[in-house]
């Protein structure tokens, strides 16, 4: 966990939710499950697998939500507790990594040359890239649904080709707004909102719903595969608990 920390800079962070460690387990870990979401779905999938850890872009514990361990999430969290298995989270560390992050991952999924982020316009943690060559949105389309097994809501502010994007993964439609002051073809994020067609068509920039599951399982699975690599005999895998928003 403190390896962890360090690698994603969780102290620069003001962040929703604690990032690191938010329930402590066994002391040691030989087997560490990645996945989203931490949902009752795939911690029953952690049990199945033996394993002694979860770790997760979305965990417990957020600001603003009932504090009482009942119901859903006493559930969810006496399951682990019952079963000694840690829960990990990182939530905007992990959106902002430079290469592990979920924003990295999936520009480099996409094929895009990172050329900057959004911080110009006043939005992080998102990313600003290129195509090698100029595609229409519906063939942007396809390659989205291609690479994430999911087809996008797309809504043309335009016309011409797309070759510049801006993209934030997860909920992050609000965004949009600030994708067009850079001066993008298109914007991508995981969600949408009843005004994003609007704001589409009046600014003049393409967007794409590409879901929020989809749009973020890049990150946990790079850590998985980091981990391996850290600690070649800690077994780190990811399970994916399909979720169609």
């Amino acid at each position: 966990v403190r390896s962890l920390n360090q690698l994603l800079a969780v102290e620069q962070f003001q962040d929703y939710c604690p990032n690191g460690l938010q329930i402590e387990g066994r002391a040691e870990i030989s087997k560490v499950v990645t996945g989203v979401t931490a949902s009752l779905a795939l911690i029953e999938r952690v049990l199945d697998e033996e394993a002694d850890a979860l770790l997760v872009h979305h965990g417990f514990f957020w600001k603003g939500e009932p504090a009482p361990l009942t119901g859903m999430k006493g559930r969810r969290v006496r399951a682990l507790i019952q079963k000694n298995i840690n829960l990990i989270a990182y939530h905007l560390p992990l959106d902002a990594h430079p290469s592990l992050g979920n924003n990295a991952q999936l520009g480099a999924l996409l094929g895009f040359k990172i050329s900057g982020d959004m911080q110009d316009a006043g939005w992080s943690p998102g990313l600003v890239g290129e195509l090698p060559t100029a595609m229409s949105g519906d063939d942007f389309c396809q390659r989205l649904t291609q690479q994430l097994g999911r087809e996008p809501l797309y809504f043309a502010g335009h016309t011409r080709p797309l070759q510049r994007f801006a993209w934030c993964t997860g909920a992050a439609e609000g965004a949009l707004v600030h994708a067009a002051e850079l001066g993008v073809d298109a914007y991508i994020s995981g969600e949408v909102s009843e005004r994003t067609l609007h704001e589409a068509r009046e600014l003049g920039i393409s967007y794409f719903s590409a879901g929020h599951h989809a749009t973020e399982r890049g990150g946990v699975q790079a850590l998985a595969r980091w981990i391996t690599q850290q600690w070649p005999a800690v077994d780190a895998r990811f399970i994916d608990d399909p979720n169609p928003v």
